[in-house]
């Protein structure tokens, strides 16, 4: 139907300035205000890709094998199975000033690779891997994982997000 929406820019030419009416009774709060609104605008997500391969079993111990098979389908053969993950690390935080950056790609990849391919790579999750010794290795759980292992290893003023992709349709993120 041509004509029932209208577009817009997405982002404006001109910076969009905020107003707040308190600020007409003291100049004070409108350098405390303004100098707030900036550092949330100087808020940047910094995204770095990895991928690892693994195998892995869903089941429970405790189920019989028709019950696994009823819950978790073919992701509980016993001879397990894999898929080629793909996982998206967000970082968010300030730009530095002084350099025009939020974390150093080349640290974020070390990071990655040390704390999530390296241990996860071509592991069978459920054998090789000791923190899902007492957990089941879905999506959710492994992202969950990542999350932990990053959150560990990078500074407390960095937001953290991560979304893991199972396969091209199927992917999870924490935090949701």
């Amino acid at each position: 139907m041509p004509g029932k929406y209208k577009l817009h820019r997405q982002y404006p030419r001109k910076p969009l300035l905020l107003f707040n009416p308190l600020a007409l009774n003291n100049s004070g709060r409108v350098a405390v205000y303004f100098e707030t609104t900036m550092k949330m605008a100087m808020r940047v997500a910094v995204i770095r890709k990895g991928h690892f391969n693994a195998a892995y079993r869903l089941y429970r111990p405790d189920w019989s094998d028709e019950r696994n098979r009823e819950v978790f389908g073919i992701c509980s053969h016993p001879n397990f199975h894999g898929h080629n993950y793909e996982f998206d690390v967000r970082v968010t935080g300030e730009v530095d000033p002084e350099t025009g950056i939020v974390i150093d790609l080349k640290k974020l990849k070390e990071l990655i690779e040390t704390h999530v391919e390296l241990p996860f790579d071509h592991k069978n999750l459920n054998l090789d891997c000791p923190e899902f010794a007492n957990s089941i290795p879905t999506a959710e759980n492994i992202c969950m994982e990542i999350y932990h292992r990053l959150r560990q290893v990078l500074p407390p003023d960095l937001d953290l997000h991560i979304r893991l992709s199972e396969t091209p349709r199927n992917f999870v993120e924490f935090p949701a």
